[in-house]
């Protein structure tokens, strides 16, 4: 071998030893960088000059079954999350069994509000809490109904916030695929690029579930799980109008609220399952016109008792009883949104200009009569413990008191949350695992050390030897 040769050679070597250097730097700085995957040197003999190393260039190493598993579980932990937080929020609207402020805690007040003032039925003040307490169990009513509407509408919004970043995410991805594509037409190194993509990805794929699929120069499409294509070539324009507020009675269906589409074209849930985008959509299309059912369910149960004839002789067949659909009485084709419209009868209640005493004497009466007859707070208290088939089939046709109704809510709500809380056990563990496992794929500080060290002896060889050129350069020069 010529010193020429010779030279030539170590040069090279410690140019490669310098930039393996600064790819392993760049492992160790990014270990815990979003998106990053680990680089590596790739090099080969330098044939043009017959010795010494030819850097190819730098390989990102990413498996790409592993990030597309890992991506499916990233979007099936977010839809649960997102379909969790719902019940568990529901949950705490509705309230226990426990829970002074509960449906059923507030029906057991009002009932023995009953019981207490047949036994002193001249009792002015036990009239009073009779009216106070049918007024918290409206309230709870009120308040779980519209805990829920703002549940609905924060649902909407969310799509239409969600909407927005998927159409910016999706351009900012089409702008890499053409920076890509240029730089891997010049030689450049696309690994940074690549990350850059990736993560744009990861938080496309939160929202929508994504396949990815390479195209040629470096670049990609993506599809959604249900086919829809949303970029290849170009970016699709996704499409939503959210509503400023919503009411129980808006569906797609009436034109209240809208759809998704893509490219101007309706898209249906089958297309865009899984991710929160989905979620929110079941929250505000189903889960929350099931919720809403349920509870009207229950305020209509409560109003039709009440109405019951024969219950109250002062009063006439159709006019409201003791609960009223906002002052009027039950009209079965007004079910939807009852549980936000209960109301005590202005008749009992003094804040509307009412008198307690028509507890005891009829809702129709025209004087308070006999102090001490009971016969109506008792029917009043007998009709909430009556067996009876509901008018909403929500929970079963079957027989049962009020007090059933209640228990039926809170425990349908309370399995509701918990199978919602077990999907999202087993949605976390499963993202947990598999980012583990992408993880010990990623950068290993420990293995990227020990390469360091021997990239820094290659270096001290490369150095040696031009050391060892150089004097013999000198000693050939001093002869």
């Amino acid at each position: 071998m010529s010193l020429t040769t010779a030279l030539n050679s170590a040069m090279s070597g410690l140019t490669a030893a310098s930039r393996a250097t600064d790819v392993v730097s760049q492992n160790i700085a990014n270990a815990l960088t979003p998106g990053y995957a680990r680089r590596s040197l790739e090099v080969t003999s330098a044939t043009s000059t017959g010795s010494g190393v030819r850097i190819v260039g730098v390989q990102r190493h990413s498996d790409p079954v592993l990030v597309s598993d890992r991506r499916g579980a990233d979007a099936e932990h977010s839809n649960a999350q997102t379909i969790a937080n719902f019940h568990s929020r529901f949950e705490a609207l509705v309230g226990t069994a426990t829970d002074p402020t509960s449906y059923s805690m507030r029906l057991a007040e009002f009932e023995n509000s009953l019981i207490a003032a047949a036994s002193y039925s001249d009792s002015a003040q036990r009239l009073d809490a009779v009216v106070y307490a049918a007024k918290g169990l409206v309230a709870s009513i009120n308040d779980t109904s519209e805990g829920l509407r703002q549940m609905r509408t924060e649902a909407d919004t969310a799509i239409g916030f969600q909407v927005d970043r998927l159409n910016v995410a999706l351009e900012e991805v089409k702008k890499l695929n053409t920076r890509i594509t240029s730089a891997q037409a010049t030689g450049g190194d696309v690994s940074g690029l690549l990350d850059q993509r990736q993560l744009l990805i990861d938080g496309i794929n939160q929202i929508v579930p994504v396949n990815q699929v390479d195209r040629d120069y470096g670049q990609i499409a993506l599809y959604t799980d249900g086919g829809a294509i949303l970029l290849d070539g170009s970016a699709a324009t996704l499409d939503f109008t959210p509503v400023m507020d919503t009411v129980p009675e808006m569906t797609i269906g009436n034109g209240g609220l809208s759809g998704l589409t893509i490219n101007g074209i309706p898209v249906s849930a089958d297309k865009i399952t899984g991710g929160t985008l989905a979620a929110n959509f079941e929250i505000r299309d189903e889960l929350s016109v099931s919720a809403q059912s349920d509870l009207d369910a229950v305020a209509r149960d409560l109003i039709e008792r009440f109405e019951t004839a024969s219950l109250d002789s002062t009063t006439a067949a159709g006019v409201p009883g003791l609960f009223t659909d906002d002052g009027a009485a039950f009209d079965p084709l007004l079910e939807l949104g009852l549980a936000g419209r209960l109301r005590v009868n202005g008749l009992v209640d003094s804040d509307q200009g009412g008198e307690s005493w028509r507890l005891r004497a009829g809702l129709g009466a025209l004087d308070p009569g006999m102090p001490g007859d009971s016969r109506l707070l008792r029917a009043f208290s007998d009709v909430l413990a009556e067996a009876r088939t509901p008018g909403s089939t929500t929970f079963g046709t079957g027989s049962a008191t009020a007090a059933d109704m209640g228990s039926s809510l809170l425990s349908r709500v309370a399995q509701n949350g918990a199978n919602a809380e077990q999907r999202l056990g087993f949605a976390s563990a499963t993202q947990t695992e598999l980012s583990r496992i992408e993880l010990t794929q990623g950068v290993d500080t420990d293995a990227e050390l020990q390469t360091l060290m021997l990239v820094e002896q290659a270096y001290a060889a490369n150095a040696r030897m031009i050391q060892a050129v150089d004097e013999m350069m000198e000693t050939i020069l001093g002869l």
